[in-house]
């Protein structure tokens, strides 16, 4: 059976827009990886893609589009996607299980 492919960024990389030097994370990726790493259960179900912050991201293009390649998303199993932190969230919930962000 075909898994729900999650891609997030790198935990750890550098921007070359701002000299390069800085180091920088995604909030809402690490937010994600946070659900995971309290989930493991849940997150087994699901295939995690970590993909680095340059662009083209290849691997997110040749499932979701070029235009699709901001991060965290959901590509669905069947078909379709979420792409923001949002409708990455809910559907972890309504598709996996996984609890719901108090408002």
């Amino acid at each position: 059976m075909a898994k729900d492919t999650l891609f997030v960024l790198d935990f750890d990389y550098a921007d070359p827009a701002l000299g390069g030097e800085r180091r920088f994370y995604c909030k809402d990726c690490v937010t994600v990886e946070g659900l995971l790493a309290l989930f493991p259960e849940r997150a087994g179900n699901i295939e995690v893609v970590r993909v680095g912050w340059p662009r083209p991201r290849a691997q997110v293009v040749a499932q979701l589009g070029e235009e699709n390649q901001n991060l965290p998303a959901l590509a669905f199993a069947e078909g379709g996607f979420a792409g923001d932190i949002e409708g990455v969230l809910a559907a972890l919930h309504s598709r996996h299980g996984f609890p719901e962000r108090h408002p």
